[in-house]
């Protein structure tokens, strides 16, 4: 009985080069499988966490105070309003109201109306209805952790004069009650309005100040910069009181971030937010949001 070889030598080689054939493009299939796994991975996770950035500052930003957001340049520590800002005012800041205590439990902490007839209304006592200033010391002690208080907290007068300075950006301490920004501290009564001297718990007066009937109050100021590629978001510090961003706390937002902006037209806000991976070289994502 005749017995034949497995395989012939032309049939090795043909065999040899059509597993090579299928070797190398099962090779190729398989890193390009991966290189698109890896690309949508990258891809998604960005895009999930460029978003949830733009939110967490639109957020806060929705409660500013519109006319005190401002643009600063972090080699100089300029400043200017951020309507007027260029590339090199990368930090923005702005007053925060406290709309926590706007909203309260059952009703407002404060009422954001000042009884301008009342007749226990003074150059040292503003008279603002329904509003209770210890409740309010009670969410500001509970919101800061316990390092403020209402006595740390100021007030802005809705229809007065707008002046950048006023808010206290330079460093300096409001002393007088001439400014934007009004320090106050509580009284005896708890709708009682008691001016004082920024960075004490002095009483001041409002003597030959303009007082609006409507007002908003703050305790906090905020801040976005850039610091080690990390979109950092800086809180709870008092300007008026001459604190700057630095003083305050800090939180990273994201990490890995290239480039954030924002640019204002009017009262309108648009912040665009870029953030790059390291996986993927040269690749980036920007997320952009307008805030009223």
């Amino acid at each position: 009985m005749l017995q034949r070889s497995a395989f012939s030598m032309i049939e090795l080689i043909f065999v040899i080069v059509i597993m090579g054939i299928l070797g190398k493009f099962g090779v190729e299939f398989f890193a390009q499988s991966y290189s698109s796994f890896i690309f949508s991975k990258v891809n998604n996770t960005l895009q999930a966490q460029s978003q949830q950035a733009v939110e967490f500052v639109a957020n806060r930003l929705q409660y500013r105070i519109k006319d005190s957001i401002i643009g600063r340049n972090p080699s100089d520590d300029s400043y200017v309003a951020l309507s007027q800002a260029n590339e090199n005012d990368t930090i923005i800041e702005w007053i925060q109201t406290d709309i926590e205590g706007f909203r309260g439990i059952t009703k407002p902490y404060w009422s954001g109306i000042i009884d301008l007839d009342n007749a226990d209304a003074n150059a040292s006592c503003l008279i603002s209805p329904e509003t209770n200033t210890s409740a309010e010391d009670d969410l500001i002690d509970k919101l800061s952790y316990g390092d403020k208080g209402f006595n740390d907290a100021a007030i802005y007068f809705v229809g007065g004069d707008n002046d950048i300075d006023g808010y206290g950006w330079d460093g300096n301490a409001i002393t007088t009650q001439d400014k934007m920004m009004h320090p106050i501290k509580l009284g005896d009564e708890i709708y009682q309005l008691i001016p004082r001297k920024g960075g004490t718990t002095d009483t001041n007066s409002f003597s030959g100040v303009d007082v609006y009937e409507y007002y908003k109050l703050a305790w906090s100021a905020n801040a976005v910069a850039i610091q080690d590629n990390n979109l950092t978001f800086y809180y709870d510090y008092q300007p008026w009181d001459g604190e700057k961003y630095t003083d305050g706390k800090s939180v990273v937002i994201m990490e890995n971030v290239s480039t954030f902006r924002a640019i204002a037209l009017g009262s309108v806000v648009k912040i665009q937010v870029c953030v790059k991976s390291k996986l993927v070289e040269e690749y980036a994502i920007c997320k952009e949001k307008t805030i009223f």
